[in-house]
C-alpha cells in the first residue's frame, strides 16, 4: 500500500489523537478493522497498529492514537505535520461492522475510536448501537455526545454493577469490546457474569497499557 497524506491531527482527550489520512485508491475497509503503520525512528524501525475511528473510508479515514509511557510511534505520529505522508499497510482484522445488525460495544481509552466509528456506520445504516464505556473523561467526548439520538445511546458505567445492569437487556445485538488488556479481561468476566458466551463477541485487545 503506498504512503499515505495526513489531513488532520486532532487532540480528542488525555494523551489520545485522532489521526485522519488520505485515502488511497482501492483502500477498503469497515468500522474494526486496522491498519500497521511503519516508520524509522532514530534509525530503528517502528510499527503500530491502529484500529479504525470513522464510519467509512469515503475520501478520507481516521485511526485513534494513545500516547502510552513507553511508546515511540504515537509520540511521533502526533509530532508529524498536515500534508505529510506516512507508510501504512492494511487494511487487517476480522471484526468489521458492516451495518447490518444493532450493536453493543463495551469500550475504554481508544477503543472509544472504534465505538463512534460502529455508532455512526450504524446511524448511517438505519441500525441502532449502544455504547457503554467506564471512563468520566472519555476520549472522543464531544462525538459520543453529539451521536447520542433515537438510534444512539452512550452510557457511563464505572463498576463491574453498573456494567451487568446495562447488559441485562442485550437481546440479538451484536457485541464488541475494544480496549487494552485490563478492561478487556474485566468485559469477557462480566460478559459470563451476564450469561452472554465472551466467545459470541466480537474482541479486540490493544495489549498492556
Amino acid at each position: 500500500m503506498p504512503d499515505v497524506k495526513i489531513e488532520s491531527i486532532t487532540d480528542v482527550g488525555q494523551d489520545t489523537f485522532a489521526l485522519e489520512l488520505v485515502t488511497p485508491s482501492n483502500f477498503e475497509a469497515h468500522p474494526g478493522q486496522f491498519i500497521l503503520v511503519r516508520a524509522e525512528i532514530d534509525g530503528e524501525e517502528e510499527t503500530g497498529y491502529y484500529t479504525l475511528s470513522s464510519p467509512d473510508v469515503k475520501n478520507t479515514f481516521e485511526v485513534t492514537v494513545a500516547i502510552t509511557p513507553d511508546g515511540t510511534l504515537g509520540p511521533w505520529l502526533v509530532d508529524r505535520e498536515v500534508g505529510e505522508s506516512i507508510t501504512v499497510e492494511g487494511p487487517y482484522g476480522e471484526i468489521q461492522y458492516l451495518g447490518n445488525t444493532d450493536a453493543v460495544v463495551l469500550a475504554e481509552g481508544p477503543g472509544i475510536g472504534p465505538a463512534v466509528g460502529i455508532a455512526e456506520r450504524a446511524t448511517d445504516e438505519g441500525k441502532n448501537a449502544r455504547i457503554i464505556h467506564t471512563e468520566a473523561s472519555p476520549p472522543h467526548a464531544d462525538r459520543l455526545n453529539s451521536n447520542q439520538s433515537d438510534h444512539v445511546s452512550v452510557t457511563h458505567a464505572p463498576t463491574t454493577e453498573r456494567l451487568l445492569n446495562e447488559l441485562a437487556d442485550v437481546s440479538n445485538e451484536q457485541i464488541y469490546v475494544f480496549g487494552f488488556k485490563g478492561f478487556v479481561d474485566k468485559a469477557k468476566e462480566t460478559l459470563e457474569k451476564a450469561g452472554i458466551d465472551p466467545d459470541s463477541a466480537e474482541i479486540e485487545s490493544f495489549g498492556p497499557k
